[in-house]
């Protein structure tokens, strides 16, 4: 019985409309994709007896490590238009209409800014075509490489700019690398038109949550699991209402939080806090999971009620990085169906 429920929840919460907020383009690429890229490309991955065993780390550093490994064998064109539109089509077949991800163009550093763009703008497009998903780009600033980096980064981004390019966000190994000194380049962002947001609080402190707010100007924040550390920034964080972009099955390999079940995950203690969060599925394939697999896990795991589930899909919509229009567009159409399927939900439990 318990499987049989399961298996129902699961497909009613596949058929949810979403949005994706934290979705990262080279951490979405499908295994076999990557040993076939590598094969054509010349780049040699570590040794695997299968596509999946690729993906097999427990720690962010080392998760990183096969991260950027893979990056080299992504060279050509077809190669970013092949990841994107495999990285969208996963993301319709989740139950997203729309995709807000982060590419990280740093990590190709052989590879001319116009031909990354070049391969990503023909993936998003085909997949509007075949899947009706849009998306938009967030390009991520790599923090290990410093300030001065981020700042021609930033030259390269407003370069190649275009309508489908939205913000920027910080990421990589967070801990030993505060947001301050990323002031001055998000400051020139901010008024260049470009949206705002930072990895935080997943491998650093809750100040660096803080810091993010107050010195980067962020208006969502990437993970942020360890404000539960910080009672005073929590509260100011649930009355002013900013985004948490929560990755469930992410927190089991990169932080301490393994056991998404225990009364300790941050993530269920900022849902029961009253933080305004969203559900991720960060890198997918490199955490075994997808989208609707991680909507799936904050209700059997992180004891995510109907109505939790319900407000984070409102919470997408209303964070998402759209124009008036569009939102209202998306609440009128997509109300009756969440409603019919939350009230599903419900039922289940009884």
């Amino acid at each position: 019985m318990n499987e049989e429920r399961t298996q129902t929840r699961a497909r009613l919460l596949r058929a949810l409309p979403k949005i994706e907020l934290h979705v990262h383009l080279q951490g979405s690429v499908q295994p076999q994709t990557a040993l076939e890229l590598a094969r054509k490309n010349g780049i040699e991955l570590p040794p695997c007896e299968s596509p999946q065993e690729l993906y097999a780390y427990d720690t962010l550093d080392a998760f990183l490590a096969v991260y950027s490994i893979l990056a080299e064998a992504i060279v050509e064109t077809e190669d970013f238009h092949r990841i994107t539109y495999e990285m969208l089509g996963s993301a319709a077949g989740n139950g997203a209409r729309h995709v807000e991800f982060f590419a990280s163009f740093c990590a190709h550093p052989k590879v001319p800014y116009g031909r990354q763009f070049d391969g990503i703008r023909a993936g998003m497009r085909d997949a509007l075509r075949d899947y009706g998903i849009t998306s938009a780009i967030i390009p991520g600033i790599n923090r290990e490489e410093g300030p001065e980096a981020a700042a021609t980064y930033l030259d390269q981004i407003l370069k190649y700019r275009d309508d489908d390019l939205i913000g920027v966000g910080l990421d990589y190994f967070e801990a030993p690398f505060p947001p301050e000194p990323f002031a001055p380049v998000y400051e020139r962002a901010r008024k260049a038109g470009l949206r705002l947001t930072a990895h935080a609080g997943e491998a650093g402190p809750a100040s660096f949550v803080e810091a993010s707010l107050d010195q980067l100007g962020v208006e969502r924040i990437d993970h942020g699991y360890n404000i539960v550390d910080d009672a005073a920034l929590l509260e100011r964080c649930r009355d002013s209402g900013i985004l948490f972009t929560c990755c469930p099955s992410t927190t089991t390999y990169t932080t301490p939080h393994k056991d998404l079940r225990a009364a300790s995950h941050p993530i269920r203690r900022m849902n029961e806090a009253g933080l305004t969060l969203c559900l991720n599925s960060d890198d997918p394939p490199m955490f075994h999971t997808d989208l609707a697999n991680e909507y799936l896990r904050a209700v059997e795991e992180l004891g995510f009620s109907a109505a939790d589930i319900e407000r984070t899909i409102y919470n997408t919509i209303d964070h998402a990085w759209v124009d008036d229009s569009t939102r209202r567009t998306w609440r009128s159409e997509w109300q009756p169906l969440i409603s019919e399927g939350i009230e599903a939900l419900r039922q289940i439990d009884g």
